[in-house]
């Protein structure tokens, strides 16, 4: 059976002319006649709907919060720094030596101050490992910066309430948005 053939089932409709392969539909349109049905989404080989191959929005911004954040850290690992060396600089102060009330204050505050420096420093490199996990890290990942951000968060309402405050507000954004659908399947694609 061939294309001309009247008895073939698959062949030309009789009485139209026959067309060459490629053409016969209009120019403009991209697909066969008669398949106007909507191209169904991708499905990932897990089920559901596709893992995101970029990063959405909200995860992305969540990124930069976390670097503004460890950049805040360094200011103020800076600030406390500077403050505790000021301080053994006036307790070594000749003509403070005779007030004993700011002797002893200072002798305490100084080792409080340089607690807050080393715990400063231990949270901004922790800061900063995480805020590079964003791109390849796992569900682990973004358990770790969400109980980061929210420990965060609560840190900066306490000890440190008007320079915290910044913090606070970062810390609560990046633990939304990393908490939400867009962060969880971000965190949750599959890598190969």
């Amino acid at each position: 059976m061939s294309y001309g053939d009247p008895n073939n089932p698959y062949g030309a409709p009789q009485g139209q002319p026959q067309q060459q392969p490629g053409y016969g539909y209009p120019q403009n349109q991209g697909q066969a006649p008669g398949y106007g049905y909507p191209q169904a989404p991708p499905v990932s080989p897990y089920g559901g709907p596709a893992a995101p191959t970029t990063m959405p929005g909200s995860v992305s911004a969540a990124r930069v919060m976390m670097w503004v954040i460890v950049g805040l850290q360094v200011l103020g690992v800076a600030i406390f720094a500077f403050s505790a060396v000021a301080l053994n600089a006036a307790k070594d102060d000749e003509s403070l030596k005779d007030n004993t009330a700011f002797q002893d204050l200072v002798g305490d505050s100084t080792g409080v101050i340089w607690g807050y420096v080393v715990f400063g420093l231990a949270w901004l490199v922790f800061a900063a490992v995480l805020a590079t996990k964003f791109k390849n890290g796992g569900n682990g990942a973004r358990v770790t910066i969400l109980v980061f951000a929210i420990i965060t968060a609560a840190l900066g309402i306490y000890p440190f309430v008007i320079v915290g405050l910044v913090h606070t507000v970062l810390a609560i954004l990046v633990a939304v948005f990393v908490g939400n659908a867009n962060g969880k399947a971000w965190f949750n694609r599959p890598r190969f």
